[in-house]
C-alpha cells in the first residue's frame, strides 16, 4: 500500500478540476474522539485532517441523498465529489462531529438505529439531539431498529426490525427514512430483497467502492473511516478514487454458502485499461491469484476458506489519470 501511495502523489494527485463526472465517494464513520473503540473510531485530530482537505482540496462535499439520486438519474455531478455518513447514532456524533461539519458547512447523513435512543443509552445521542440536528439541516437514515446480524436472521425478524424503525424514525422526525445502512455491511440476496419492502429508495453496505451508474442502488458502497485507516494519506487516496465498473459478478450471493473460498469472478468494462495489472487483496489473507481470461474477464481464487463473519475483497486498478480505480465486496459467513 505505500509503493501504491506514493505512486498515486507521484502521477496524478494535483490534476485539473473535471467539470462533471458520475460517480461520488461515500465515506462511513461511526465514533469520534472515543479511543476506547480503535476499530470504528476516528481520532479527533483526524477528523480536523479530514475537513481541512475536503474544505482546501477540489472537492465538493454534497448530501448523500442527492448525489445517489443524480447518480441514479444520470444528472452530472462536479468530479471528485465526495458524500459523509455516519452509522448507529453515537453521542460523539452530536458533541463532536455534528459541530466540526457545520462551522465547516459539511452537510452529512446519520443511520440511526432506533433501540438504543429508546432505552436512553448513555452512549448514543437522545431524540432530542436527533431533532436539533434534523432542524439544522443533517439528514438521517433508518439502521433497524437494534442493530441486528441480518443474515443469521429470518426474513420475518427483519421485515419486524425494518418496520420498528421506520415507525420510530416517522415519529420522532416527522418523516419516512428513504436511506438504509445495513448494520455492519452484512447483506445478501435474500437480506437486500427483504430491505427492499421497507419503501427505501437506496441502501448503504460497508464494502469499500465508488458509486457509479452501474452500482447495485440497493447496496451501494461506502469507505470506512476508523483510527488505522484514517490516516491523511489513505484519506486522500481514497477521496480521489475511481469507480472500477464490473459485469457478471459471481457469486451472486455474498453470503458464504458450500463453496468457501467462494470462486469470484467478474467482467470488467471496456473503458478499463492494462487489466493485468490490476491487484486484489482479501481479509486475513492479503493478496490473492488473479487471472486476466481473454480482454477483460477477471477470476479470482482465494488460497484460505474464508472465517465466520466477515471478510472484504478489494480489487484496485491504477488509471491512466493517475487516480485509483476502486471495486470493493464484503462476504459473510456464518460458519466457522
Amino acid at each position: 500500500m505505500k509503493k501504491l501511495t506514493l505512486l498515486f502523489f507521484c502521477i496524478g494527485f494535483h490534476l485539473p478540476h473535471a467539470v462533471a463526472a458520475d460517480s461520488a465517494v461515500i465515506l462511513m464513520y461511526h465514533r469520534f474522539g472515543e479511543t476506547r473503540f480503535p476499530s470504528t473510531n476516528i481520532r479527533l485530530e483526524q477528523l480536523n485532517a479530514h475537513i481541512n482537505e475536503l474544505k482546501r482540496g477540489p472537492y465538493t462535499v454534497l448530501p448523500v441523498a442527492e448525489i445517489v439520486s443524480r447518480i441514479k438519474s444520470g444528472k452530472p455531478l462536479p468530479d471528485r465529489t465526495v458524500g459523509i455518513t455516519v452509522d448507529d447514532g453515537f453521542k460523539s456524533v452530536y458533541e463532536e462531529a455534528w459541530p466540526r461539519f457545520e462551522r465547516a458547512n459539511l452537510p452529512f447523513t446519520v443511520f440511526i438505529s432506533t433501540d438504543p435512543l429508546d432505552e436512553k443509552r448513555a452512549s448514543y445521542m437522545t431524540w432530542s439531539n436527533v431533532r436539533k440536528m434534523k432542524a439544522a439541516g443533517v439528514d438521517f437514515g433508518a439502521h433497524t431498529a437494534s442493530h441486528l446480524h441480518m443474515t443469521a436472521a429470518s426474513p420475518a425478524q427483519n421485515k419486524a426490525e425494518i418496520k420498528k424503525s421506520n415507525t420510530r424514525l416517522a415519529a420522532e422526525l416527522g418523516i419516512a427514512p428513504s436511506l438504509f445502512a445495513y448494520p455492519f455491511g452484512e447483506a445478501g440476496t435474500e437480506v437486500i430483497n427483504t430491505v427492499r419492502t421497507g419503501g427505501y429508495a437506496f441502501s448503504f453496505g460497508q464494502h469499500s467502492g465508488v458509486v457509479h451508474p452501474k452500482s447495485d442502488f440497493n447496496y451501494l458502497p461506502r469507505f470506512a473511516m476508523n483510527e488505522n485507516y484514517g490516516n491523511d494519506d489513505r484519506f486522500k487516496l481514497i477521496i480521489n478514487a475511481l469507480p472500477l465498473p464490473v459485469m457478471d459478478f459471481t457469486p451472486k450471493d455474498t453470503k458464504i454458502g458450500q463453496v468457501n473460498p467462494p470462486n469470484v469472478g467478474f467482467t470488467a468494462a471496456p473503458s478499463l485499461k492494462n487489466l493485468s495489472s490490476l491487484s486484489c487483496y482479501v481479509s486475513g489473507e492479503g493478496r490473492v491469484p488473479v487471472t486476466l481470461l481473454g480482454t477483460n474477464r477477471i477470476e479470482i481464487r482465494a488460497t484460505k476458506p474464508f472465517a465466520k463473519g466477515r471478510t472484504r475483497l478489494n480489487c484496485t486498478l491504477l488509471g491512466t489519470s493517475g487516480r485509483w480505480h476502486w471495486l470493493g465486496t464484503q462476504f459473510v459467513s456464518l460458519k466457522s
